[in-house]
C-alpha cells in the first residue's frame, strides 16, 4: 500500500479553501455502511469544522475533526 504525505496543516488548508461552498460529505460508518450527504462547510476551527446538511431532517453529526479525513472516516469533496 503506498501511504500519501498528508498532514493536518495540509488539510486544513484544504478545508479552509472550501469554507462557504457546497461540498459533498462521505462519511465512512464501518462495515460497509457508508452515507452521503450535500452541505456546506461553515465553521472552521483550530481541532475541528462543521458543515450544514442541505437536508433540514438530517440527525448525523455536522462536526468533523481533522484526524478524521486523514484516517478515512469522512472524506470532503467540492461540488461541480
Amino acid at each position: 500500500m503506498i501511504k500519501v504525505n498528508t498532514t493536518i496543516n495540509s488539510i486544513k488548508e484544504s478545508i479552509k479553501s472550501l469554507s462557504g461552498k457546497n461540498v459533498t460529505v462521505k462519511l465512512n460508518l464501518g462495515r460497509n455502511k457508508f452515507v452521503t450527504f450535500p452541505a456546506v462547510v461553515n465553521g472552521i476551527y483550530p481541532s475541528l469544522f462543521t458543515v450544514s446538511p442541505f437536508d433540514k431532517n438530517f440527525l448525523g453529526k455536522t462536526a468533523y475533526s481533522y484526524s478524521e479525513i486523514l484516517c478515512g472516516r469522512v472524506k470532503v469533496q467540492e461540488k461541480i
